[in-house]
């Protein structure tokens, strides 16, 4: 049976779109009948996903695409479970971090916060309650990720793959904001290697490795491609982590949609920071780092003093030397997936070029 035209012309992005607010929406209606808070918290988990720049789930169709695949009906709704899968992070991330924001907006756990207030409960009530909201969100969020998954129609054989690489991202990247949570605490002493561990673990796996083995193993692709798309997905998740560490203290808030003060408040153990401790101006930065009511204006001179130290460009030839390692690997990926993962390189590289001109702006202030 041929499909009407108008689905036909709908292009994959769009139709992860479309299964996103379709899933949501439903799961909103259907929480209608516990109430209308629970309501509220199914609205909120769908604003937080559709507000999202879909890179994950692009990956994914990319690499599906790239290797001539012809499962779009399963790509799409795995690309989607990739959004959900971020969404779900994102919310236990701002949790654990205690951030507000999240896109310029007052992030899940502050909007239930604010309806918690005008009911009428206390400061310490609506803290609390807002917290449980957004632990349930983070896991019903991904437990629909699953359930996408799960449902493909692909070979026994390759949804199992696919199931299980999900546990594997879902394994890999709690192990690494665990990791991230007790350096900033203080629980452990890392180095240069933990910390670039992290990066890996937090952040390549479900952002990088895991979207590009997902649109491989949908495709059909060898084991050669699965090995190579495991190593590069490596190198750009780190590569990215690392910059966006640099993003988080050195880009104005308007720009990353988040607080640029939160991991200098939380006391974050990043690359920046440990190659920042080796060097002069730590002296500077050591007695107020991590304070737990850091405000704007010493987080600012916190930022100048990193700006003028080495540290930020030490961050920067990690990403670079990640980068130029993933364009040597682009002539032995088959020909047409190249070009996919080379727009990756370029994208992380964009984005490191912006966060330097950051750096040199503080650097110059004084």
């Amino acid at each position: 049976m041929t499909a009407p035209r108008a689905a036909q012309a709908t292009s994959p992005d769009q139709r992860v779109e479309d299964l996103l607010r379709e899933v949501l929406g439903g799961a909103r209606e259907q929480a209608g009948a516990f109430g209308s808070d629970y309501q509220r918290l199914w609205s909120e988990i769908e604003r937080s996903v559709c507000g999202g720049k879909r890179f994950r789930s692009s990956i994914v169709l990319g690499t599906h695409r790239a290797l001539g695949g012809t499962a779009l009906e399963d790509a799409v709704p795995v690309a989607a479970a990739f959004e959900l899968l971020h969404t779900a992070f994102l919310i236990h991330d701002d949790l654990i971090d205690r951030d507000t924001v999240r896109r310029g907006e007052p992030n899940l756990a502050a909007t239930m916060r604010a309806s918690a207030l005008a009911t009428g409960a206390d400061d310490e009530r609506a803290q609390r309650w807002s917290e449980a909201a957004a632990v349930l969100a983070g896991d019903l969020a991904l437990s629909r990720a699953h359930r996408l998954v799960a449902g493909v129609g692909l070979c026994e054989r390759r949804r199992t793959a696919l199931l299980d690489l999900m546990d594997e991202t879902l394994l890999v990247s709690a192990g690494g904001e665990l990791d991230d949570t007790a350096f900033g605490l203080g629980i452990g002493a890392p180095g240069l290697r933990e910390a670039l561990l992290v990066c890996e673990s937090k952040t390549a796996m479900y952002s990088f490795r895991a979207p590009l083995r997902a649109g491989a193993i949908i495709a059909g692709a060898g084991a050669d491609v699965l090995r190579e798309l495991d190593r590069i997905g490596r190198m750009l998740g780190r590569a990215f982590q690392l910059v966006d560490d640099l993003l988080g203290v050195f880009a104005p808030e308007e720009l990353i949609g988040k607080s640029n003060v939160s991991d200098l408040r939380e006391g974050k153990l990043t690359a920046l920071v440990l190659h920042a401790r080796t060097l002069p101006e730590w002296s500077e930065i050591e007695p107020d780092f991590g304070r737990a009511d850091l405000d704007a204006a010493t987080a600012d001179r916190l930022r100048v003093a990193l700006a003028r130290s080495a540290a930020p460009g030490m961050v920067a030839d990690h990403v670079r030397a990640d980068l130029e390692s993933v364009r040597a690997s682009l002539g032995v990926l088959p020909r047409t997936l190249a070009p996919v993962v080379g727009a990756v390189v370029d994208q992380v590289d964009g984005s490191l070029e912006t966060v330097l001109a950051h750096v040199e702006e503080a650097r110059c202030r004084r």
